[in-house]
């Protein structure tokens, strides 16, 4: 009995070392995690971003690859932040409360910065500034925004625009992607679209003639980055990062790639609003907006 009870000791002995050596070899990992993910990263080294696939020129597949103003912004972003970027597709409508929880370490998709989406997630500094755009079918009489009362408009769950016609009494037809209020306007199922208007004057464009953007407007808030709430570390990279490459000319380069003609309005600046950038070259394309109400 006596050996059988000293035996069982010197055994829990060994149990209780070997716990605390694995509880020590824990402890030093998780240590030289926090330092090899100082993001608090889904996974240490890239960058986990939430994003749309139908949306040009701002967020879209091509090829099978994420491209876009927006996510060609936020490649050059994180290659200063040596992350690389996975880029997944989803809804707008769903987009925020993924960020929010850790389904992405990131939103880009055009997302305008709202008090009521400050609720949800953080946003980095602003990157760009937006219009709404007005979409109709082909030979639709409507000519602006002051025209739509009465009439079928569509707009995407969520959205700015979503909330626009909400307040304006529009009682708007919601979709879960553009390529829905795109196909809504083709069928002459919908009078109007309100759209970011890049977007709308794109998938106009593209439509064959089927559909034409009647009307801009410029919004009163800039775009962003969303991340979620308290994600301090991240955000805080993101904003320096942003700053480093509208410096560098990478921001202007990626205006005029896809917004070209586009001028920058005067009251907009871009990330901190401190650092200075090569101008945007301006066209004769460029087309008028009249200001938000």
């Amino acid at each position: 009995m006596r050996i059988n009870t000293l035996a069982t000791r010197l055994l829990s002995g060994v149990a209780a070392v070997a716990l605390f050596g694995a509880v020590a070899a824990c402890g030093g990992s998780s240590s030289g995690d926090a330092a090899d993910n100082p993001y608090d990263l889904l996974q240490p080294g890239t960058l986990r971003v939430g994003t749309l696939t139908d949306a040009p020129p701002n967020v879209y597949l091509k090829d099978g690859k994420f491209t876009g103003f927006d996510n060609d912004l936020m490649t050059a972003v994180a290659g200063r932040l040596g992350l690389k970027v996975e880029f997944v597709g989803t809804e707008f409508s769903a987009l925020l409360a993924q960020v929010n929880n850790h389904k992405f370490d990131a939103g880009s998709s055009s997302i305008t910065i709202t008090e009521a989406r400050k609720k949800t997630v953080d946003f980095s500094n602003g990157y760009d500034f937006g219009y709404f755009g007005l979409d109709v079918p082909a030979g639709s009489p409507i000519r602006s925004f002051g025209e739509l009362k009465g009439k079928r408009v569509v707009v995407v769950q969520g959205t700015v625009q979503d909330d626009y016609a909400t307040k304006e009494g529009l009682d708007p037809v919601r979709v879960p992607d553009y390529n829905g209020a795109i196909n809504q306007l083709k069928a002459k199922t919908a009078d109007a679209w309100i759209a970011p208007a890049e977007i709308g004057e794109k998938s106009a464009q593209e439509s064959g003639g089927k559909i034409v953007l009647a009307e801009k407007q410029l919004s009163s808030a800039p775009t962003a980055f969303a991340v979620a709430k308290g994600a301090d570390p991240l955000r805080e990279a993101l904003d320096s990062a942003l700053d480093q490459v509208i410096e560098d000319g990478t921001w202007t380069r990626l205006q005029e790639q896809y917004y070209p003609g586009r001028p920058v309005p005067a009251s907009f600046k871009p990330g901190s609003g401190t650092v200075t950038y090569p101008p945007v070259k301006a066209g004769p394309t460029s087309p008028a907006a009249t200001p938000a109400s």
